[in-house]
C-alpha cells in the first residue's frame, strides 16, 4: 500500500542504493517512484505517465541499478550494454546519465551517454570497454549500430523516456529500427507525460502484459504553478520582458519562443538591455548548449531563451520563473513549458505575453485544454524603445503556413492544416505595408500610445508606456 509516509527503505532497494539516496538528501519517494519502483523490481513491463518534475527519472534508474547489480554476467563483452535508455534530446540524455551516476555511486556498474552533435570517436573508444547502461538518442545510436561499434543483442531492459516527445519529433521510424536490433525477450519501460492515442499505439507494439501507472490527469497543468497572462502588442513584448526582469528582480528565467531565429534575436536584445542571457536551440552546437545551460544553472546567465525542443527534459532545481514570450502552436506544449517550474513540490510562476489578434485563438485552445481561464494581469507601465536597426530596415514578411515558403516553422513542429478562422501558427495574412520609417524622438510618445505607429486601424495600446529614443 502506498502512503505519504512511505520511505525509500520500504521499496525493496539494495542498501548501496539507499545510501546513495540518503547522500542526495532524499528519504521519501515521490508518487511516481512509489508506484513504479516495486513494479520494475518485479520484472514487469511498465507504461507510466507523470508530469515533468515528478521524479520519474529516479523512478526507473533506481530499480534498474538494483536489478543489474543483483545479476552480474560472466565475461561481459565490450560495447554490449545490458540496459538501453532512449531519450529524445542531448540535454535529457546527459541528465539521465547524471541520475545514474548519482544513485549508482556505490554499485559496480558502468554507464555512458551517446548523442549526436559531438565527435563520434570518443564514443567509439568508450564502447571498447564493458558497459552496463547506455543512455542514447536514437539517431546517434543507429549511427553506431551501422558502424557495428555497439552490440544491442544483450539488452535486458529497454527504457523509452519522454516517449511522447520522441513521437512529436518524428523519431518513430528510428525507434522501430532500434527495436529490430534488440532481443525479443527483455523488460520494457515506457515513460510519457501523457497517455495519448499515439502513445498507446506505440505501447502495444513494445510492451508485454504491462502494468499502467499514472500520477496526474492527462494534460493537467501543475497546481503549484501560478499562471498569468499579460496582453501586449507583439512589437512591445521584448521591452515588456526586459522591464519585468528588472522590476521584479528575476534572477533565473526560462523564456520560450517558437523559433530558433526568434530565440537568438530575443537573447541578443536582452544582452543589449544589460541582462545576461543566452539562447539554446537545435541549431546550437553541443558545446554552446552545454555552456549556456551551465551558465544558467550557476547563475552567470539570468535568462535562458529556448525553443520547445531544446528545453524538453531540462532539469533545473527550483526554477522560479517561466515566460511564454510566444504561445506554442500545440496547446499540450504549454503544459510541458510551465512544467519546467513548480517541480518536486516547489512553487513557481509562469507568465505568458499574448498578442490577442495573433495569439488569442491559441490562448483559448490552451484554456480549453487545462479546463480553466488563466488570470489576466494588469499591464505595468514600461518604457518603449525605438525599433532595433534590424527591425527598422526589414520590411514586413508574409507569415505563410508552418513549414511552407513565407513562414518559419516552429522548431520540431510538424505541419498541420489550419483551423477554420484561425490566425495562429503564421496562417494569417500580414498587411501589405511599406518599410517602416524611423520616427523622430518627438513623434514617439504619440506613436507608442497608438500602437507604435501601425496606422489608425491598429487597436489602441494596452499599456501606459513611456517612449524614449535609444
Amino acid at each position: 500500500m502506498i502512503t505519504s509516509e512511505m520511505q525509500f527503505a520500504g521499496l525493496g532497494l539494495a542498501e548501496p542504493l539507499l545510501r546513495a539516496i540518503a547522500d542526495a538528501g532524499y528519504s521519501r519517494p515521490t508518487p511516481i517512484q512509489a508506484q513504479a519502483i516495486p513494479e520494475v523490481l518485479q520484472g514487469r513491463d511498465l507504461l507510466a505517465a507523470a508530469q515533468t518534475g515528478t521524479g520519474k527519472t529516479a523512478g526507473f534508474t533506481l530499480p534498474i541499478l538494483h536489478l543489474l547489480s543483483k545479476s552480474r554476467p560472466q565475461g561481459q563483452r565490450p560495447g554490449r550494454p545490458r540496459c538501453l535508455i532512449l531519450t529524445p534530446t542531448r540535454e535529457l540524455t546527459a541528465q539521465v546519465e547524471e541520475s545514474v551516476q548519482t544513485y549508482g555511486k556505490y554499485v559496480p556498474l558502468k554507464s555512458m551517454v551517446m548523442f549526436g552533435g559531438v565527435n563520434i570517436n570518443p564514443q567509439i573508444a568508450a564502447l571498447k570497454k564493458p558497459l552496463d547502461i547506455l543512455v542514447a538518442t536514437p539517431g546517434r545510436l543507429l549511427d553506431h549500430a551501422g558502424q557495428k561499434t555497439v552490440d544491442l543483442s544483450g539488452v535486458e531492459i529497454l527504457v523509452l523516456d519522454e516517449a511522447d516527445r520522441m513521437l512529436d519529433m518524428g523519431f518513430i521510424r528510428d525507434i522501430r529500427k532500434v527495436l529490430a536490433l534488440l532481443p525479443a525477450r527483455r523488460q520494457n519501460l515506457l515513460f510519457s507525460a501523457t497517455f495519448s492515442d499515439e502513445i498507446r499505439t506505440l505501447a502495444k507494439g513494445v510492451l508485454n502484459d504491462a502494468v499502467e501507472v499514472s500520477v496526474a490527469r492527462r494534460n493537467t497543468a501543475s497546481e503549484l504553478v501560478q499562471q498569468t497572462v499579460l496582453l501586449v502588442q507583439k512589437e512591445h513584448k521584448r521591452d515588456l520582458l526586459s522591464h519585468l526582469i528588472r522590476s521584479r528582480g528575476w534572477e533565473q528565467v526560462l523564456v520560450f519562443t517558437r523559433t530558433k531565429h526568434g530565440a537568438n534575436r530575443l537573447a541578443e536584445k536582452l544582452v543589449r538591455d544589460g541582462i545576461s542571457a543566452a539562447a539554446i536551440h537545435g541549431n546550437k552546437s553541443q558545446s554552446a548548449r552545454t555552456k549556456a545551460l551551465s551558465g544558467f544553472k550557476d547563475g552567470s546567465v539570468s535568462v535562458l531563451v529556448a525553443t520547445d525542443i531544446a528545453a524538453r527534459g531540462l532539469d533545473i532545481d527550483q526554477l522560479p520563473q517561466v515566460v511564454n514570450f510566444e504561445l506554442p502552436n500545440v496547446p499540450e506544449d504549454y503544459v510541458h513549458r510551465i512544467g519546467r517550474t513548480g517541480r518536486a513540490g516547489a512553487t513557481g510562476a509562469a507568465v505568458s505575453l499574448v498578442d490577442v489578434p495573433e495569439e488569442g485563438k491559441l490562448l483559448a485552445d490552451i484554456e480549453r485544454l487545462i479546463k480553466r481561464k488563466i488570470d489576466r494581469e494588469p499591464l505595468p507601465e514600461f518604457t518603449v524603445t525605438a525599433p532595433d536597426r534590424d527591425d527598422r530596415d526589414r520590411p514586413p514578411r508574409p507569415q505563410g503556413r508552418p513549414g511552407r515558403p513565407g513562414g518559419q516553422r516552429a522548431e520540431g513542429q510538424r505541419s498541420a492544416p489550419p483551423r477554420q478562422g484561425s490566425r495562429h501558427g503564421g496562417t494569417g495574412k500580414a498587411p501589405q505595408a511599406a518599410a517602416p520609417q524611423r520616427p523622430s524622438p518627438a513623434a514617439q510618445p504619440q506613436r507608442a500610445q497608438q500602437g507604435a505607429g501601425t496606422g489608425p486601424a491598429r487597436r489602441p495600446a494596452l499599456f501606459n508606456a513611456k517612449a524614449t529614443a535609444r
